[in-house]
């Protein structure tokens, strides 16, 4: 908004440009005046009020969901205190307010800051009873939850259960006339079918956008722990977390989740859903039991990579290489060893260790899983039993060490692993390898996935101990060797 003063000085501009456009307009008028008679009157082809919508619209079919496509606002209360070494000594006049209780006996004075933040999302009604699918996302931590439907009621909810790691919520309200909406089978959708997106963005209100399916099974984003994102070009803003992602026929094939915006917060046409038959399955075992279970494996997964299978003298870069196998896993007990490449899980190919990992994790402990794997050449066929997954463990930190350093590959630095430093990465001080202690960020081993604090225990399938062996296994290899990397005491293989 102009500054008052700003506007009484363009006062007169204005009146004069208004001035100049009336004469233009009456001369107009004039010119027209005088030709209008030679003119034949216009017949014009008005539409039928009563044809409703073009054949190309979603007006009849958004009109159906909308109603189940509701606003969740919720709210947390944030404990804070601020001292008065965070930059602002407390004056005398506050201190009387504060007494000696806000003294910490060095002269410092702690005032709480308590705050309130709230967030906007959406979610979608499933059932007649009440039930909401959200994004964990929306009501994580939240003390209040309130739940705004298109009709405008609105009613407190009851969060029934949530699944951080597949950003997966449950809520209930308790409401009558509800319109739940029709889920669909989210497996069944392909690349370039229709995805109108509809959620409550900024919180302006209901808003529909739409676009196609750019990508299915999209996972390895580092969004959430389980991810199988359906992909979509269909604008989706802050506040449409939670809201539905449906399909031409009204059906609810996605929660929107995420959207990669390069800082601008706004959607950049990469938009991410969890596709209904996940959030669908997260929710049966909600309600079943108040929270989720996964089946274990006990394996790391990673792609076959062509240059992997080339190090693994493969010439199809078929299967998932097994990178690590878990102590005490249904893996380890089955027989699976470190560098198998699983080819099929009961029965069917399997190439996306991305794919192999959601799917075990959404089994039931005591399933039997039949894998065929490719060790040194020979197949062979092995049944796994699936256990409940374990509690995860907290990451390690890692660190350092600046004794024994070599530069063995162009741009990194390694050096040996003492127990000390094997104490601060948090893995067994049995462990043999080199730690890498630096990486030149402008080398092209910045790319290759090697992270500062990795344990490199072999190369080209040949264990090294030490900086010594470490560079003659280096010398061996060639020009793209393999590793055995250990990181935060789980192995992986990579190529460089």
């Amino acid at each position: 908004m102009k500054p008052l003063g700003s506007l009484l000085r363009s006062r007169p501009a204005v009146l004069v440009l208004g001035f100049a456009l009336g004469a233009a307009g009456l001369g107009l008028a004039h010119t027209t005046e005088k030709s209008f008679s030679s003119n034949p009157p216009a017949t014009l082809k008005l539409a039928d009020p009563g044809e409703g919508p073009t054949k190309s619209s979603y007006a009849p079919l958004i009109k159906e969901v909308l109603p189940s496509v509701v606003n969740i606002s919720s709210s947390k209360v944030v404990h804070n205190r601020m001292s008065s070494e965070d930059g602002m000594q407390m004056d005398p006049f506050f201190r009387q307010f504060f007494g000696q209780d806000g003294n910490d006996g060095a002269g410092r004075f702690n005032m709480p800051r308590d705050s309130r933040e709230k967030a906007l999302g959406s979610g979608v009604i499933v059932s007649p009873e009440g039930y909401i699918l959200t994004n964990n996302h929306v009501i994580d931590g939240a003390t209040d939850v309130r739940v705004t439907l298109s009709d405008k009621r609105e009613y407190k909810a009851r969060i029934v259960g949530a699944d951080p790691k597949t950003d997966v919520a449950v809520l209930k309200i308790d409401a009558s006339h509800l319109t739940p909406i029709t889920i669909g089978d989210s497996s069944k959708v392909q690349v370039g079918d229709v995805a109108l997106a509809i959620g409550d963005p900024f919180g302006v209100g209901q808003t529909v956008t739409k676009g196609i399916i750019s990508a299915t099974g999209r996972g390895g984003l580092g969004i959430e722990d389980y991810e199988d994102f359906l992909q979509t070009d269909a604008p989706i803003n802050p506040g449409n977390s939670g809201g539905a992602l449906i399909n031409d026929r009204g059906e609810l094939v996605g929660l929107n989740t995420a959207i990669i915006s390069h800082g601008s917060g706004g959607s950049q046409g990469i938009g991410f859903a969890v596709p209904a038959n996940l959030a669908r399955q997260v929710m049966d075992q909600v309600l079943k039991t108040g929270h989720v279970t996964r089946a274990y494996l006990g394996i790391y997964p990673q792609d076959v990579t062509p240059a992997m299978a080339k190090a693994f003298g493969e010439k199809e870069t078929e299967g998932i290489v097994v990178g690590d196998v878990s102590s005490n896993s249904p893996a380890q007990a089955a027989g699976i060893q470190r560098g198998d490449i699983i080819l099929q899980i009961n029965g069917k190919p399997v190439s996306d260790s991305n794919q192999l990992r959601m799917s075990v994790s959404m089994m039931q402990p005591g399933t039997e899983l039949k894998l065929r794997t490719l060790r040194n050449g020979t197949e062979r066929d092995t049944t796994v039993k699936l256990a409940e997954m374990p509690t995860e463990s907290a990451k390690a930190d890692s660190s350092d060490d600046d004794q024994g350093s070599s530069k063995a590959l162009e741009g990194v630095e390694v050096s040996n692993l003492s127990a000390g430093i094997a104490r601060q990465l948090n893995i067994p001080s049995s462990t043999r390898g080199v730690v890498v202690t630096d990486i030149d960020p402008a080398s092209k081993m910045a790319d290759s996935g090697l992270e500062k604090g990795d344990v490199i225990q072999e190369v080209n399938h040949q264990a090294v101990s030490n900086v010594s062996e470490f560079q003659s296994a280096i010398r061996k290899a060639g020009s793209e060797p393999l590793l055995l990397v250990n990181r935060e005491g789980r192995t992986l293989f990579i190529t460089v």
